[in-house]
């Protein structure tokens, strides 16, 4: 045995370093791609399982693939970076498990969807890693969380009160985005460490913004990196993966959703612009009541901000999310109020609006041995409830059926003057906060994931879908070719559309 195989050399960036000491047991690090999330967990978790002896890691990635090559293998791997202590015998590596010779551990593991998560019901997890975070769902994380805890580790001086601890990486977009936001980003202030109630896990929790500067290594071994980030294409994707804006969603369904196009300042409607509500049921998770006011004429209501004739503005929407002893709310966690209670409370939210007609979700009229929930809503906790017509629920479209998708992005596309026919009033605060991060269905990607918090979308969906809407000039359709043909844009001295055979 060489006595330089017992050397580990394990070395931190400056921003690194900070994550590394930081006080927080909750930290989530990361934001812009290149900022060494992986190289920090790894050096992490390698080091305090060789001071802290008995100590055990998890280290998640969303999929397993992903977990061995960019933790196991490679360079700046698992393997690379002990293997002097492998030669040694200080440390094996059994398959997905890398035990030191004080006791430690460090898991590799991974959780695709959410019922894998009960694979770790038992877990005591001392210290949890999640690289990539935007990539899993809240439950996933929430449940996580609750197996982190510690009993009988004696913990060295410098350590005592910082474990148990978890310490995640990643960059905005992803099925999670829309719950890492809302539990690291917004309402916080960059570094700022602070105590977060019992509902939100009661760790002291920290967000530490780091860019493609806060890693050097990475221009150093890969000068080429920067460039190839602001070659993504989109000027959105740069700003999320390039600068770490967390305002900006990679791979979002509705990529046409902008605030400064889609959100206005209230202002005050015509009276005879027809007035509708839609609605989406909830219980356990949140309920969406919206309300719409159509437009009859080209309306200006601010510089530079033109209502088209038969745009929508939803001016006014009720949440029925849960919030803690703070006023933050919890995101998709619904308040269980009854039926009777929610339709009294939509009828009391109308105000003095004429409202022509309610569209609601086709589910909350179904019937099970009793009065449904649209019939309840109706009667009311004081016999002065509010009334729905059943929604269409068409998703997506086929066979010649216009889907409520297709509607919705439609809208936010607007007419063929380049003018938005959907609008938001900016107190329709969960509308705005939850439609853009929604991400594609992996299995149908004409369809959005369900399992996020999509609650507000649908009850958007159903408003369009009581309205149909179509731009004028539509674009043309794809010409069917025969076979040997293709169809390719003619040049500028040639008709568009010119056919060539090949």
């Amino acid at each position: 045995m060489s006595q330089s195989a017992a050397v580990l050399n394990l070395h931190l960036h400056p921003k690194q370093a900070v994550a590394f000491h930081t006080e927080a047991t909750e930290a989530l690090y990361g934001g812009a791609a290149g900022g060494g999330k992986s190289h920090l967990m790894r050096e992490a978790a390698i080091t305090w399982c060789a001071e802290i002896p008995g100590l055990q890691v998890y280290l998640f990635r969303r999929i397993r693939d992903d977990l061995v090559k960019n933790h196991m293998e490679g360079p700046q791997g698992f393997r690379a970076l002990l293997a002097g202590w492998v030669e040694c015998g200080f440390v094996t590596i059994v398959e997905d498990e890398i035990r030191f010779w004080n006791g430690s551990k460090i898991y590799l593991c991974h959780c695709k969807d959410e019922k894998d998560r009960f694979k770790y019901q038992g877990a005591e997890i001392h210290v949890l890693l999640i690289d990539e975070l935007t990539h899993f769902t809240e439950t996933i994380y929430r449940f996580l969380r609750n197996r982190v805890r510690m009993v009988g580790i004696k913990l060295p001086a410098k350590y005592v009160g910082r474990f148990p601890r978890i310490l995640c990486g990643a960059n905005p977009g992803g099925i999670g985005h829309q719950f890492v936001k809302a539990t690291f980003i917004d309402g916080a202030t960059e570094m700022a460490i602070y105590q977060t109630p019992k509902t939100e896990g009661g760790m002291l929790r920290q967000y530490i913004p780091a860019r493609l500067e806060d890693n050097p290594s990475m221009n150093d071994n890969d000068p080429g990196y920067e460039s190839r980030l602001h070659g993504l294409g989109s000027e959105a994707l740069v700003k999320a993966m390039r600068w770490g804006d967390w305002d900006v969603v990679d791979g979002a369904f509705f990529d046409n959703f902008e605030k400064r196009r889609h959100v206005i300042k209230p202002f005050t409607l015509p009276d005879h612009w027809l007035r509708f509500r839609a609605g989406d049921w909830g219980s356990a998770k949140p309920f969406a009541f919206g309300w719409y006011a159509v437009a009859t004429e080209d309306t200006i209501v601010a510089p530079g901000v033109v209502i088209p004739r038969g745009a929508l503005v939803k001016y006014r929407e009720w949440y029925g999310v849960k919030t803690d002893k703070e006023g933050k709310f919890i995101p998709d966690t619904g308040l269980k109020l009854h039926a009777e209670v929610v339709g009294a409370e939509v009828r009391r939210r109308d105000y003095d609006d004429r409202i022509s007609y309610g569209v609601l979700d086709p589910a909350a009229f179904s019937e099970d041995g009793g009065p449904s929930i649209a019939e309840r809503m109706m009667r009311g906790s004081d016999k002065n409830g509010s009334t729905f017509v059943r929604a269409d629920n068409k998703r997506v479209a086929g066979r010649g059926a216009m889907g409520g998708w297709d509607q919705l992005r439609g809208r936010l596309t607007g007419d063929e003057d380049g003018r938005p026919m959907l609008f938001f009033f900016e107190t329709c605060v969960h509308s705005i906060r939850t439609i853009p991060a929604l991400q594609h269905d992996e299995k149908n990607p004409e369809d959005l994931d369900t399992s996020q918090e999509d609650h507000a979308a649908d009850e958007t969906r159903y408003a369009c879908m009581s309205r149909p809407w179509t731009a004028s000039k539509p674009p043309p359709a794809k010409q069917k070719l025969k076979p040997g043909q293709v169809f390719l844009p003619g040049p500028p001295e040639l008709p568009s559309g010119t056919r060539i055979r090949v």
